[in-house]
Order: structure tokens, then sequence, then C-alpha cells
């Protein structure tokens, strides 16, 4: 990996990371179709900061950055700022680290019978979804446990993280805006389902997972007519903790839809979850599932290990999922033993990076995710991260967590928008995008077989409307010049 380092180092002074060098860098024109873009979105060159720069060959030849242009700006990335979470994880924690869910108990076991109450230890598991919730009931049901004369206990201690007091955008329904958790269930949402049936004149609705308590309307009255703001018509009124309600009524033209909701009460979803999914399983339970501490007393009863740290990053990047990262970046800090705290999170991975990445700016953090309005980086220290996660044990996992365009991920709607594109199934990424913000940023195959990392990031009111820019610098990236000698991707490297 010597030679990778020698880059960096090299891309650092070139950058200008060394005051006496600075002077001797310049930034390269935009190509035509971008600034046309730009210039269509009303969006001025300097809301736009790029940087694209060919990966190292074996050899360790010195190569310049292909373009660079506001690269050492300190911007806001949005959702790829999850790249700095992720490789940060994966290099701490390791690919193959997994979150040990502990299951207690603190009485006697007879005949199936507990005397006492069964506790649920949380480990910050970000993919604790009903699948596995089920699989970890029928564990414990295995070990002999299938009625709880006493209450379930769900301990989510591991994490110390305050609600939040306003949802971000205001948008306290979206998934995204789901605060994390020791206990995190099945990402705290609720999935609503809605299918038309024409010869009943109703829309059957659905609702996923089972909440004990909950009652949800079994349909909803068909409309005719072109299937607008489908979700406004249903007049939903989620005020009730234990009553779901539609006041309107579903246009047929709609066809099968789903709604995902974050539940309006979010310390009732996880025991309610987990309360209806063990009567669910034939379980019985003389108390509730409530939240609590696990006793000092305690029994181990089983460990139920999660899925390993290489497939959590994939759903984080690939499906920019904002509570997963979340729950990674506290565990950076959880893992040490105290309970996983943001500021602690920030700590360790700041101190990681001026560690792996001396001389470097170091991004500005909040929770991890980008789903803030104070976080920061620079293409600069985007690209230093990406040129490095090509090389050693993290790389395999590092890159196939990212999207491949026009085919998975956040980055399958390339195919849609543009059918004909040449970066399809040639451009690994991560996406970003909030008000104001829209990002991407990763690895790009080049016609010639050169590889490139491709950092980009629109900041300014009309950056939605600049995405074309974006599509613009990738296909660019892919039409480099004659075919040269340099690293690519292999088939095995891109498997999912």
């Amino acid at each position: 990996m010597k030679f990778c380092t020698a880059f960096l180092a090299g891309l650092a002074c070139w950058l200008g990371a060394d005051p006496a060098l600075a002077q001797t860098r310049h930034s390269t024109p935009l190509p035509a179709a971008v600034i046309k873009a730009l210039r269509q979105a009303q969006v001025p060159p300097q809301g736009l900061s790029v940087l694209i720069a060919p990966l190292p060959s074996e050899s360790g030849e010195a190569l310049r950055p292909r373009l660079a242009h506001h690269e050492q700006d300190a911007v806001h990335p949005a959702s790829v700022m999850k790249l700095f979470t992720t490789y940060a994880g994966l290099q701490l924690l390791g690919p193959d680290f997994t979150w040990r869910n502990r299951i207690y108990v603190d009485g006697p076991i007879k005949d199936g019978v507990l005397q006492g109450n069964l506790i649920v230890c949380g480990s910050g598991d970000p993919k604790l979804v009903v699948e596995r919730l089920q699989d970890l009931i029928g564990q414990i049901m295995a070990q002999g446990v299938r009625e709880v004369r006493g209450s379930i206990v769900l301990d989510r201690s591991v994490f110390d993280v305050p609600p939040r007091k306003d949802p971000f955008d205001d948008e306290p329904l979206r998934p995204y805006n789901v605060n994390p958790d020791g206990a995190l269930l099945n990402f705290k949402s609720i999935i609503y389902t809605f299918t038309p049936d024409p010869t009943t004149g109703r829309a059957r609705v659905r609702s996923e997972p089972p909440l004990a308590g909950l009652a949800v309307p079994a349909d909803v009255p068909l409309r005719s007519g072109p299937c607008q703001d489908w979700r406004s018509e249903l007049k939903a009124d989620f005020s009730q903790s234990l009553q779901t309600r539609f006041a309107g009524s579903y246009a047929t033209a709609c066809g099968e839809r789903i709604w995902p909701v974050a539940y309006p009460f979010p310390d009732d979803y996880a025991p309610r979850v987990f309360q209806a999914l063990w009567l669910q399983a034939g379980g019985q339970l003389t108390g509730q599932a409530v939240h609590g501490a696990t006793p000092a007393k305690a029994t181990l009863l089983l460990q139920a290990r999660s899925l390993p740290l290489a497939e959590v990053v994939a759903d984080i990047n690939k499906f920019s999922n904002n509570v997963m990262a979340q729950q990674l970046f506290l565990t950076l800090s959880s893992e040490l033993g105290a309970p996983g705290r943001f500021e602690a999170s920030r700590l360790r991975l700041d101190q990681w990076w001026r560690q792996q990445f001396p001389g470097l700016p170091a991004p500005v953090l909040d929770n991890g995710s980008g789903l803030s309005r104070s976080e920061r980086s620079t293409a600069q220290s985007l690209t230093a991260l990406l040129q490095k996660a090509s090389q050693g044990e993290a790389a395999q996992a590092f890159r196939n967590s990212l999207s491949i365009a026009g085919v998975d991920g956040t980055m399958a709607r390339l195919k849609d928008h543009q059918p004909n594109a040449g970066a399809i199934g040639k451009a690994w990424l991560k996406t970003g995008s909030l008000r104001d913000v829209a990002s991407i940023a990763g690895y790009v195959q080049g016609d010639s077989g050169r590889l490139y990392t491709l950092v980009a990031v629109l900041n300014h009111a009309n950056a939605q409307q600049a995405r074309p820019a974006l599509d613009a610098l990738l296909e660019w990236t892919v039409r480099d010049s004659a075919p040269v000698l340099g690293p690519s991707i292999s088939k095995k490297s891109t498997a999912n």
C-alpha cells in the first residue's frame, strides 16, 4: 500500500495542503456541458465544488487531478458525509464486526414459564427489522421460554442520545427523521399499503409491522380521477397513539402504493412491536413490554449477532439510510465501553482522521449521516478518503456499499432519465440530496480503463435544478482519453 500512501501525499501537496506549493496549483476549466447545465439552473460556477482524480497505478506514478474546481471550499455534501462514517467504521471496527443483542432473564424457568422478566438488551444494532426480530423471538422460545410471568424489558442504555427537539426540515413523519436508539427496532416506522379493489369501491389498507393495541382502518373509499397528491387526499390523522385515521379517499388510478411513516410516538414503538410479535409467535405475557434497565443479577439467556458491518454499510450507502448511519456513528464511541454519544463519536472520528490523513482538512461532523445543516467537508478531503478506501482490507466492502449507476440503490434512476448514459454499470457512487444541496462521490471507470475518484457538490438554492450538471460531470469522467494502464474494477469486486 506504499504507492497509495505516496499518492495521497502527492495529492495533498498538489491541492495546496503544503502552503509552499499552494501557488503552483491551478483549476481546470469546467466542461462545456457542465457550464450549460449550471446556467440553465441559474447556479453560478462557484456554487459547484469538483475534484476528479485518477487512482494511482501499481507503479506509484505521479498523477495530477483531471479536474479541480473550488475543491478546497468547505461545503455541505448532504448524505455523501456517510462515506466518512462508513469508512471509519470499516477501518476501526472491521468488515466482519457484529453487534450483539443480549437476552437476559431475572427469574427461574420451568416448563416453558419464566417467573420474572425477560430483558432484551439492545446493542445499537442498526438493522433489527421484523424478520430478524421474529428469528430472535424463535431463539428465545427455543431456550425454553414461552410464557413470561412478568414484563418484557427493553434496555437501550448502550446509547445516550437526547430526544430531537425539532424534526429536520419540519418533517416529523418522514422515516429519515427517526432518532437513533440503543434498542432500535424496524427503524421505528410503519409501512401502510393501499390496494384498490374496484369491485367493492374500496382500497384495502394493510400496516406493517404489528403494534400492540394499534387500530388501523381496514379500507378507505375509492375515487375516480387521476393519481395526484394521494397522501394528502387520504387526509391521514396520526395524532392518536393507538388509532390511525384516514378521513379522505384513494384514487383507483394510483394502483398499489406504500407509505412509510415514522411512528409519531417513538418511545412507544419498540415495546409495542416486540409485544405484538411475541404474542403473534404464540408466546404469553402477564405484564407489558416496557423500557427499562438490565438488573445486575440478571442471567444471560442468549446472544444474537447482527448482520456483519459489511452488509450494514451497504444498506447505509446504497439506500442512504440516515438512522442506520447514526447507529454506526454512535457505535464508534459505545464500543469503547461507555454509552455511545454524538460528541464522543465526533472526537473518535476526528482522531482517526488526523492519524490517517495528516495535513488534510478534517470533516465537520454532527451525527455522521449528513442529515444536518452543520456538517461540512471539502472535495479535497472526500477525494483523499476515496483514494485511501480503494486499498486495504476494507476496500471490497466499501466499494460494494456504493450504488452502481443505473443498476441499484439511489443511482438506479440514472437509467430512467438517461438510458444511454455511458456511466451505466461503470460508476459506483454515493449520492446526497437536501434542500439547497445535491452531490455525488465515488468511483468511475473511464472508457480507457482508468479508474477515477469523482467528488462533485452543489451548494445553492437551485441545487436540485442543477442536477444535470452532476450528470454531465459523470459522463465527462467516463469519456476519457485513449486507453492507458491503470487499476480497474473487476466483475468480482462489483458483486453485491
